[in-house]
């Protein structure tokens, strides 16, 4: 079950794009609820991004993720942890770019840390 969180804020914000909340039904950034799965990076949201289920997965997927030059992308999968195919894993990998599973709880948790940390990260957040 995906639990309601709520994600504090502090002055030092730096990022244009702030998750403040994951809930089972919307994730919300900047304020706006958004009730299906998106991607971000520090200061674009990525509204239109239609995942597929997170096995079939693939490299090219993330196409506009790349164009950001991300140091690493956070792929939250929804309630659950799950793993992407293990050649996606490797395609990031041979790219010199980091690419993290977790539920989606934790993955905004973790883009807000890296986001306001100056970091060079993306997310892909599933509801």
């Amino acid at each position: 079950m995906l639990r309601d969180t709520l994600l504090k804020f502090t002055r030092e914000m730096t990022s244009a794009v702030t998750i403040q909340r994951v809930t089972p039904s919307s994730i919300t950034v900047n304020g706006k609820p958004y009730a299906h799965s998106l991607a971000l990076t520090p200061g674009e949201i990525i509204s239109d991004w239609r995942p597929k289920p997170v096995a079939d997965l693939a490299d090219s997927d993330f196409d506009a993720l790349l164009e950001t030059a991300p140091e690493i992308i956070l792929l939250g999968t929804g309630s659950k942890n799950v793993f992407p195919p293990r050649e996606l894993m490797f395609a990031f990998a041979r790219r010199g770019i980091g690419l993290e599973c977790m539920d989606t709880a934790a993955a905004a948790r973790t883009f807000n840390v890296l986001a306001n940390e100056g970091r060079q990260v993306a997310a892909v957040l599933y509801l």
